[in-house]
């Protein structure tokens, strides 16, 4: 009977353990992804992850019944799947995950019929300018670096560059002497019988 009552005494312990075991893991997890983000003011950096071949509604609008595959493949590129068991398939797939945006999938299939292309099944897919604003880039706030000298900063420029240049055009230029014609070492050793 004491064997049974320790026994399960030391059950209730282990159970007991692991139920505080684990909350513990669990407010530990979330006090280190607040921690991490302090107070979410700075976050952790998630790369950008695309997968597959980019096309656009240009690409797609150049596509025409008839098209070789080696024509199909100058516009849209080598397919991210060709099967074995689909051989007149190709399935081109785009993914672009950024963190903190919806990911954008895309999917193009070309059906061919011997080396001729005969069908395009494809998702609506954007156009170039339209590809390129769905990238939005997160901008630091604050004014853009001008990009053009101003004529104060020129003359700034101009001067600096006379100050220097009596400096240099006073020292004495010593002429490069040219190399001997054979410049190569021996590849025999001095006094080596030929």
């Amino acid at each position: 009977m004491n064997r049974l009552f320790t026994a399960r005494r030391v059950g209730a312990a282990l159970t007991l353990g692991l139920v505080f075991g684990l909350s513990a893991c669990s407010s530990l997890r979330d006090a280190a992804t607040q921690a991490s983000t302090l107070g979410g003011l700075i976050t952790p950096y998630k790369i950008d992850v695309v997968q597959g071949n980019v096309i656009t509604k240009e690409q797609v609008d150049a596509l025409k019944n008839g098209m070789t595959r080696v024509e199909v493949r100058d516009v849209l590129g080598t397919p991210l799947l060709q099967s074995v068991f689909h051989a007149n398939r190709w399935d081109y797939v785009f993914s672009f995950r950024r963190g903190g945006q919806p990911e954008q999938l895309r999917k193009l299939a070309v059906f061919f019929e011997g080396s001729n292309l005969v069908k395009v099944e494809a998702d609506e897919m954007p156009t170039e300018a339209e590809f390129v604003a769905s990238l939005v880039v997160r901008k630091r706030p604050g004014q853009d670096p001008v990009m053009e000298a101003s004529e104060a900063s020129l003359k700034a420029f101009q001067d600096s560059n006379a100050k220097s240049a009596p400096a240099a055009a006073s020292a004495p230029a010593t002429p490069a002497a040219a190399p001997p014609a054979n410049s190569y070492p021996p590849l025999e050793p001095a006094g080596a019988a030929r």
